[in-house]
């Protein structure tokens, strides 16, 4: 139900914009989140967004950098992001979830986003 897509590689400062399109209800779903994952390390959280009211989060290591918006008629959340870093390597993933405090359960299959020169 969902595709992430907009993955590649790009040069330290580049920037590059992800895109998380959900068939069927699930950009009924409560927000949409992004999380990243690099080789040798746990998943983490990168932002997400409350599709009721587009109230939107961003873990620290991207703030000011990373901007995510959604847009309805598409059922697409996307994450621009900017000024980007070697460390920002990872496979990025989508994911739903259906409440607040709920668990993100559904998930889209990741794109890898490469920074390096």
């Amino acid at each position: 139900q969902l595709q992430a897509s907009g993955g590649g590689l790009v040069q330290p400062g580049g920037s590059l914009r992800l895109s998380c399109t959900a068939s069927g209800l699930a950009f009924n779903s409560y927000a949409i989140g992004w999380f990243r994952q690099a080789p040798g390390k746990e998943r983490e959280g990168v932002s997400y967004i409350k599709i009721s009211d587009n109230t939107s989060a961003y873990a620290n290591s991207v703030k000011g950098r990373f901007t995510i918006s959604s847009d309805s008629a598409k059922n697409t959340v996307y994450l621009q992001m900017n000024s980007l870093k070697p460390e920002d390597t990872a496979v990025y993933y989508c994911a739903t979830k259906a409440g607040y405090g709920k668990p993100y359960d559904s998930w889209g299959q990741g794109t890898l986003v490469t920074v390096s020169s």
